[in-house]
């Protein structure tokens, strides 16, 4: 995976740390950039409230009350946790310009994130993330004080 220019990740791990980590799958989309099948995903249609956290860092990336119905195949964000949760970055593979999404604590690849697309969203964005990337923390629906 090229390194992100200009920011260096706070979780640091060799490649081979990471496979032993990262089930294959995770690997290929995660530190490879890789792209689940649409439709396939856990998180995909899932309305749990909760955070989304890295699945290969646990870093907090993005919280359910931002997701929504994109019906892409993918999980869709409108907005990332915090501003500084993710990273983009230009994206010219597959032979168009696209804005790749990377966790902004240890940098694997999480999707890519598209505007102007005019889903009735505050952000008029749609970060499409690869469910095999995340991990969903449930928040209890009643919660004791």
């Amino acid at each position: 995976m090229k390194p992100v220019v200009g920011a260096t990740p706070r979780v640091v791990k060799s490649e081979q740390e990471w496979r032993a980590q990262l089930s294959p799958d995770e690997y290929a989309v995660l530190r490879q950039a890789g792209t689940e099948r649409p439709f396939t995903g856990e998180y995909t249609d899932t309305k749990t409230t909760g955070v989304y956290a890295c699945r290969a860092c646990g870093a907090e990336l993005f919280r359910s009350d931002t997701k929504f119905e994109s019906h892409c195949g993918w999980p869709s964000f409108y907005d990332p946790a915090d501003s500084d949760a993710v990273l983009l970055r230009e994206d010219r593979s597959m032979g168009m310009k696209r804005i790749e999404v990377l966790c902004g604590s240890c940098h694997s690849h999480l999707g890519h994130v598209f505007e102007g697309e005019g889903y009735p969203t505050p952000t008029d964005q749609r970060y499409c993330i690869n469910s095999i990337s995340l991990k969903l923390v449930s928040e209890p629906e009643n919660p004791q004080s």
